[in-house]
């Protein structure tokens, strides 16, 4: 940490920015009139719909998802009684793209996607055109826009747009001329100076910035603005590699300055009525200030299993054996014995052997990247051992560019596989390390198992961040770990030129024209969301999974990769939750539901269930709470699941991860806290209450119940605590939850039972 702490530092509280140049404590003008002084305020103003600028309800310009997030929000769209997308929707297709598992139902999807564009009057982009955020720089951000993707790293703030990545319920709500609710959030400034050293490309300062400001959770839920005199000596480019990853700081949404390069970049495009100049007022407040200086950034790598986990390459290699030691400790938080992760096999002559390079996606995809990698692989050969490399170009035009200028030729030449424009790697669903192997990769994320080892199987292997120029360093050097500062190739500099009728040869794009003559195209994978209840007046949860690891994740609560295949059918998906970190919750959880099926047909059902199951456990726990609770019965008090995590949600925007628990019966989830907005979006609307316990001792352990008594009234009364009720041998043991803030309209959809049900009842 010692090149981060010298690079950047943490103000520790607000401040003015003065004239662009500097901040004080003191200012000219109110803080109340500076606070609206920032670019952030101006873009949330001018598309909040509520009187309230603390209160905000906002309305996006457009929208995007991908193949495995968009059979679901149209799903939900029809059982709510949509007839046309009021605002433009692109669907594209970089995620099931390969259509090499399971059979017809990758493809299926694609065409239930192109169906319904048709149909509601959405964009739609083939498989293979491109990545669904490299896309939608080309051709949707705009200076000043706001755009919501179900993808976590939409991000397109160094184009001038505020771009936030949230799970399917939030784009629903949107397509159903609703709003996007929260409080106003805080402001920080990332304040850039200096200029990047050589070797140092996007990922170093990305990698830097989430080392320093993940862990304290100094961004989290906020919007992270980049301004300070560094910003116009950075290409475009640049600022779009570092921009993309403020998702793993866990921020709201990023913002950058416009200049004279963002103008020429989307005039490039097409779209140079989309610029203005964005910058702070004369004086602006911001909640927190970050100041980085460039020139202090080294090549860095983030080692697994997460992208926080950030050193210098210079100080891996210098203390090897303590840094592999430090990630194998922390493997056994995650892992337990259940596999072996041993990271010092790969030291071969005090040097770090990785078996795997991958430059892919949204990251690591662009044009500058890849032709930067290509000049450093100019003339060198990755060898024909262990180590491979593979590159993905994030688009056909980015892609057609790289054929044009030679870059291909020269990864080629050197033993790389170029391969098309799919995020699989990201993933799990691409170029899979084997078993123990050692990626690095200029992607987005290196979360255990999401490459798509399977820990359940025995399968382990580990993925470090890297930015594409160390890399291709480290493939000019077969595999052996280098910073690209190390090496005496200066990459040069390439114009580039985008050909928009790649596009206007593929993607169909309805212009907002809906033809209610098309029939949307189901394959037999696509299922339709099961029927949920409304919230009972009592709740009866059991625990079926506890979780102590310091931070769960969205792919260990719903596994990507080869799971991706299964997200059109909402059971069959679900048979895969937590089944790479605890495998035994499905069964649990279907056995709560078991009684909450019953519950549901009749009290006689159920009570036939419970004496033919003859669950002593759940016999003795009801027995327990009628005494106390006479009027409690199975007309209303509902049976479901829980899990308990101490911080659940840090990741993808996946809706999954919660609709998943809902349909195996899952009520609620209980944490110390959410790790982002997101993952708690998507427990709401999918009727899940999001609870909240302080840390210290559980009063309940896995396998436990848990009574609510009078949920439904704490809900509507906005009770500031909830009443709950540990199961234990000698009785009931009380102790208290919260909920923390939530709208009239989050409210309702948890009383509702899910959103679905919610809009349903407001057509």
């Amino acid at each position: 940490m010692a090149v981060i702490d010298d690079a950047i530092k943490v103000r520790g509280r607000g401040a003015y920015l003065v004239k662009g140049s500097g901040f004080s404590d003191t200012a000219s003008v109110s803080k109340g009139e500076a606070v609206q002084g920032t670019i952030a305020y101006g873009i949330l103003r001018s598309h909040n719909k509520s009187d309230n600028m603390d209160s905000l309800n906002i309305k996006f310009d457009c929208l995007t998802s991908h193949d495995i997030t968009y059979v679901g929000i149209i799903q939900t769209l029809r059982a709510s009684g949509i007839e046309k997308f009021p605002v433009p929707y692109v669907l594209t297709n970089c995620h099931n793209s390969l259509c090499a598992v399971g059979g017809t139902i990758n493809e299926d999807d694609h065409v239930f996607g192109l169906s319904a564009a048709k149909r509601y009057g959405g964009v739609y982009v083939p498989p293979h055109q491109a990545v669904i955020h490299q896309y939608a720089r080309e051709m949707l951000a705009g200076c000043g826009k706001m755009i919501l993707g179900s993808d976590s790293h939409t991000r397109y703030g160094a184009l001038g747009t505020m771009a936030m990545g949230e799970g399917g319920g939030e784009l629903v709500k949107q397509l159903l001329s609703q709003t996007y609710d929260i409080k106003r959030p805080e402001v920080v400034a990332i304040y850039l100076t200096g200029k990047p050293s050589y070797g140092v490309g996007p990922q170093d300062v990305a990698l830097a910035l989430i080392g320093k400001l993940f862990k304290d959770g100094i961004v989290k839920n906020k919007v992270m603005e980049f301004t300070g005199p560094a910003v116009k000596e950075l290409s475009m480019d640049f600022r779009i590699g570092v921009d993309v990853m403020t998702t793993e700081t866990t921020c709201l949404s990023s913002i950058w300055d416009t200049d004279d390069k963002t103008e020429e970049w989307l005039s490039l495009h097409g779209r140079a009525s989309d610029y203005k100049e964005l910058k702070p007022a004369d004086v602006a407040w911001y909640d927190e200030v970050v100041e980085v200086d460039l020139s202090r950034i080294k090549p860095m790598i983030a080692m697994p299993f997460h992208p926080s986990n950030v050193y210098a390459i210079d100080e891996v290699n210098a203390n090897l054996n303590d840094v592999l030691h430090e990630v194998e400790e922390r493997a056994k938080v995650s892992f337990g014995d259940r596999v072996e992760v041993d990271l010092t096999k790969k030291v071969h002559d005090g040097r770090l052997l990785v078996d795997q390079g991958i430059i892919a996606g949204c990251a690591g995809g662009g044009f500058e990247n890849l032709c930067a990698a290509a000049d450093i692989l100019d003339g060198a050969d990755i060898g024909s051992d262990e180590f491979t490399m593979s590159v993905y170009p994030a688009s056909m035009p980015i892609y057609a560019e790289l054929i044009k200028n030679g870059a291909m030729s020269k990864f080629v030449d050197a033993g790389v596989v170029v391969k098309t424009c799919f995020c699989g790697p990201c993933f799990g669903a691409g170029d899979t390390p084997a078993n123990n192997a050692f990626s690095i990769r200029h992607s987005t994320r290196n979360f255990p198992n999401r490459e798509g080892s399977k820990v359940q199987n025995g399968q382990i292997s580990s993925v470090a961040l890297m930015d594409a120029r160390s890399i291709a360093a480290t493939a000019a050097n077969k595999g052996y770990l280098t910073g690209a500062d190390k090496l005496d190739v200066k990459p040069g500099e390439y114009k580039y030129f985008f050909d928009s009728k790649i596009y206007e040869k593929r993607v169909f794009d309805s212009k907002g024209k809906a033809d209610a003559s098309q029939e949307v195209v189901l394959g037999p994978n696509i299922k339709d969301w099961p029927e949920m209840v409304p919230l009972t007046d009592n709740l009866l949860l059991r625990v079926v999974s506890e979780i102590h690891d310091p931070v769960t994740t969205t792919d260990e609560l719903i596994p990507s990769g080869e799971t991706s295949s299964y997200r059109s059918n909402p059971l069959g998906l679900a048979e895969f939750t937590l089944s790479r970190k605890d495998p035994e919750y499905v069964g649990r959880a279907k056995a709560v539901r078991a009684y909450e099926e019953a519950r549901e047909a009749g009290a006689g059902k159920l009570q036939e269930l419970m004496d033919a199951d003859g669950d002593i456990l759940f016999n003795s726990a009801w027995d327990k709470i009628k005494t106390e609770y006479k009027d409690a019965d199975w007309t209303n008090t509902g049976i479901g699941s829980t899990i308990f995590a101490v911080k659940p949600g840090d990741g993808s925007a996946r809706e999954q991860a919660a609709s998943c628990q809902k349909v195996l019966g899952g009520w609620a989830n209980i944490a110390n806290e959410y790790a982002t907005k997101r993952y708690r979006s998507n427990l709401i609307n999918w009727g899940m209450i999001p609870f909240i316990i302080s840390e210290g001792e559980l009063p309940f352990k896995n396998l436990d119940y848990i009574f609510l008594p009078d949920i439904k009234k704490a809900i509507e009364d906005k009770a500031p605590e909830i009443k709950a009720l540990a199961v234990a041998a000698g009785g009931l043991k009380e102790f208290t939850l919260t909920i923390g803030d939530l709208t009239d309209h989050e409210r309702e959809i948890i009383l509702d039972g899910c959103l679905i049900n919610f809009n349903r009842k407001n057509p």
